[in-house]
């Protein structure tokens, strides 16, 4: 079912982990289902949509983790050497009032070991280009399973619209993640969400891109790492010579001097590197 809402519209809702919610309430057969999708009305093709996530938070006491390093972050000899012990398992207590993550049954050197919880959005997307339909594994210029770890509360994505209406979805909530989810899942979790949507008009970029309130990002989806690192340079400086008017040696000079990397997710059927620009390095230019 589909809801519509409408430029500027704020709406309250929440994510499942593994189809069910903070109650274990079941909604589906499996795997993370994005809630959605969102009819934005007079979102169009060529338009950009618009999402402040005003809202992130794990919803449930308990998240579950992968227990193996994926075969992309490792060589042959450690991916083959490697023995695991089943009793070690990747299930977390969630402390909310704490902020912190704690194993549940911890064993040897991690016995006391905790993470602070940082709940971000594994998955939110519009509708891909053409009539494709894609697993929600996948990702690309539409946004999907981005993983990135800072999509969090506070957190504005900008997503190219391929289609009436948008057809905004989010899900793959995680209690916390490290760069490239090297497990296959992180900490994942059932969360509550609240975000509101505006639309610009004619304002296309080719890449899914966000801003913090230390960064402007940009996403690059690709099949290796370099081919990311262009598709999410490329938008990124095409973005700072648009808004604040730089020439290209200008731009050039800026980037090569701060700008930084992320690789968000390095397990799926796609690489997402993340470009990203601090705040600061703009602060005395003008749009």
């Amino acid at each position: 079912m589909i809801a519509a809402v409408k430029d500027g519209d704020t709406v309250r809702t929440r994510t499942f982990d593994n189809d069910r919610d903070a109650k274990a309430t079941r909604f589906g057969v499996g795997g993370n289902p994005s809630t959605g999708p969102f009819y934005v009305e007079g979102a169009l093709p060529g338009d950009t949509l618009v999402v402040r996530l005003n809202k992130v938070r794990a919803n449930k006491k308990t998240a579950r983790q992968g227990g193996r390093i994926h075969a992309r972050a490792i060589n042959a000899g450690y991916l083959v050497g490697a023995k695991y012990d089943p009793a070690v398992t990747g299930e977390w207590t969630l402390d909310m009032e704490k902020g912190v993550a704690t194993l549940a049954n911890p064993t040897g050197s991690l016995k006391g070991f905790t993470v602070p919880i940082k709940t971000m959005r594994g998955c939110v997307s519009v509708a891909p280009p053409g009539m494709d339909q894609l697993r929600g594994t996948d990702l690309g210029v539409f946004g999907g399973n981005l993983d990135y770890n800072d999509n969090v509360e506070g957190t504005t994505l900008y997503f190219p619209v391929f289609h009436a209406g948008a057809l905004f979805g989010i899900g793959d909530a995680h209690a916390a993640q490290g760069d490239g989810e090297l497990t296959g899942s992180a900490l994942e979790t059932s969360a509550d969400v609240e975000f509101t949507v505006d639309v610009i008009k004619g304002d296309i970029y080719q890449q899914v891109r966000a801003e913090t309130k230390d960064f402007l990002i940009a996403f690059g989806v690709s099949g290796s790492v370099h081919e990311s690192i262009q598709a999410s340079t490329t938008p990124l400086v095409e973005w700072l010579k648009k808004n604040y008017q730089m020439t290209d040696s200008e731009v050039a000079l800026l980037v090569g001097a701060v700008m930084q990397y992320d690789i968000a997710e390095l397990v799926d059927p796609h690489i997402n590197v993340v470009a990203k620009v601090p705040k600061a390095a703009l602060a005395h230019l003008k749009k």
